[in-house]
């Protein structure tokens, strides 16, 4: 009853998440280092997401602001360049993996570069599964009521939810099978290292004694 009571809880919370807001500072771009700002979430295989960044500016202001959507596994989503203004990038995960949202603000070689400001205000949200579809769209396609509507927005929230539990628990208990096989195998190992400083020890001694004797010095 707990774990069902918690599902809703997120299920109802998730949507309230407000946009994230930051300021990007311009640089040279004749840097070898990069200075992208990174935005790191987690998103199952084969979800729907959709980035909406809103950037102040224009183009042609003396800076140039990139975006770079990638995984940690190495798959690259989108790269669009020199954006300003509302930009909306949906796509679908090949991998249960996190996935970063880079952004990075160049300044350009214009005569107006020095002259204007040299940050860029960005708001990012990211929405992720259910929470990524057009249900105006959907409402309207099927004929759904507001509230029908609403309440399958909520059960697909609360079973991504349940989903995502299921896939902690799956790795909670693949970490725990790791754990126990290692400390297992340390324990042998430990066990072993004891068996040959022992047994070193016991010839040692034997052969000193051998030793001795065969010198008359015992």
């Amino acid at each position: 009853m707990l774990s069902l009571a918690l599902k809703l809880l997120l299920a109802f919370a998730i949507p309230l998440i407000s946009a994230l807001k930051f300021d990007i500072q311009a640089h040279p771009g004749h840097e070898s280092a990069s200075k992208e700002r990174c935005i790191r979430n987690f998103v199952a295989k084969d979800q729907l997401v959709v980035v909406t960044a809103t950037v102040s500016g224009s183009r042609g202001d003396g800076q140039i602001l990139n975006m770079h959507i990638k995984d940690a596994v190495g798959n690259d989503y989108a790269r669009p360049r020199d954006v300003a203004g509302e930009n909306r990038l949906a796509f679908t995960s090949h991998a249960d993996s996190a996935f970063d949202v880079c952004f990075e603000n160049i300044l350009s070689h214009t005569p107006h570069a020095s002259a204007m400001a040299s940050t860029r205000h960005i708001e990012l949200d990211i929405d992720i599964g259910a929470d990524a579809k057009d249900w105006s769209a959907i409402q309207a396609g099927e004929k759904l009521k507001p509230v029908e509507a609403e309440l399958r927005r909520l059960s697909e929230s609360a079973k991504e939810v349940a989903d995502e539990m299921d896939y902690l628990r799956t790795r909670e208990i693949k970490l725990r099978d790791t754990n126990e096989s290692t400390n297992e195998r340390v324990k042998w190992f430990a066990v072993g290292t004891m068996g040959m400083l022992v047994s070193l020890g016991v010839w040692q001694i034997v052969y000193l004694r051998a030793y001795f004797r065969s010198k008359h010095l015992i």
